[in-house]
């Protein structure tokens, strides 16, 4: 099946957006703008241990999203990454469709563009490129890219690099929850954690007040470290208000996901966040998402659930829980 792709259809030059695009009213950036002067959490990871926890756990208690700085990845790195991930998407159409994913069968990985619907099929200004980066066993080589030559070093390079900070924040939030510093993390499969990394492209839009690149929704990970390019859209929503995440560079972007909120037993939320598009510029994102194997048992953890605080979330697979959240069904 033929895909419409969003890079190519902005590079036609549209003056107007095609209708399957334009949002209702209420979602319409236009009518829901972000409020200004206030910033989310910046947290430094260098900072004395007793102030990191406290810091951490008041960003995932107030806002289940906040940006870590002193992180300790080469600046040098997370270019090259970026710089790899452009050139794919420069790549001509007909290379890049030989890396198409068909998610009706079931096969994510790979290049893609509308991930996701909303139910009356208005579709979000997006393309991108899903594949798995750890553990190794999970890792499908042939579907990453062969040009340019050195995205699989680059990548793999960054994958050692982010699952040592994903390993570190893991530690921090369960500290943060009064839990055991590893307790988390072996919630979520232990050393069998898999970490999937999306690059998304939000090309120029004609009308980016009329259209979202990424719809509102919450990450079915546990945890979501992102880094964008310099073009702004990334808007949380906290106390009815959406907010923007602004550029901060050599800063990655943490999301607390839904697995974590089940797993804290709701102290912690996951956050709910979309992606707005720009007229001039291409705006992109490199996204690592945290997430328990398939089989994984994920429901409140025991420590933290009593006959004064019961479980609010049922206890099930993750693959049954990711089902459910793929189906827009209940959980």
């Amino acid at each position: 099946m033929e895909v419409e792709r969003i890079q190519a259809l902005a590079s036609v030059g549209l003056d107007t957006l095609p209708a399957q695009f334009v949002r209702p009213s209420h979602e319409q950036p236009e009518n829901s703008p972000a409020v200004e002067g206030v910033f989310v959490p910046v947290i430094s990871l260098s900072q004395p241990h007793h102030a990191l926890i406290r810091e951490i756990h008041e960003a995932c208690r107030d806002w289940g999203f906040f940006l870590v700085t002193d992180h300790g990845i080469p600046l040098e790195l997370t270019g090259q990454l970026q710089e790899v991930g452009r050139e794919f998407f420069r790549l001509p159409q007909e290379e890049k469709e030989k890396y198409a994913n068909d998610p009706s069968r079931k096969n994510f990985e790979g290049y893609g563009t509308k991930m996701t619907k909303n139910p009356d099929e208005k579709v979000e200004w997006v393309d991108y490129f899903f594949h798995f980066m750890h553990p190794s066993g999970k890792v499908r080589h042939e579907i990453w890219p062969r040009h340019p030559p050195s995205y699989r070093e680059v990548t793999e390079e960054y994958n050692k690099e982010i699952l040592k900070v994903t390993e570190v924040l893991l530690e921090l939030i369960s500290e943060g929850l009064g839990l055991e510093k590893n307790v988390l993390k072996a919630s979520l499969g232990g050393d069998q954690m898999e970490l999937e990394m999306k690059i998304n492209l939000y090309p120029p839009c004609p009308q980016p007040q009329l259209a979202l690149g990424v719809e509102p929704h919450t990450d079915m990970s546990a945890l979501t470290i992102l880094v964008p390019n310099d073009v702004p859209g990334l808007q949380v929503w906290k106390d009815g208000n959406w907010f923007a995440a602004d550029y901060l560079p050599n800063a990655l972007f943490c999301h607390i996901g839904d697995q974590i909120e089940v797993l804290s037993n709701g102290k912690y939320k996951s956050v709910l966040h979309r992606s707005l598009v720009n007229k001039e510029k291409t705006r992109m994102s490199w996204a690592v998402f945290c997430v328990p194997p398939q089989e994984a048992l994920i429901g409140p953890l025991p420590e933290l659930i009593n006959d004064q605080n019961p479980a609010k979330y049922s206890t099930k697979m993750y693959a049954e829980f990711r089902h459910r959240k793929l189906n827009k069904l209940p959980q």
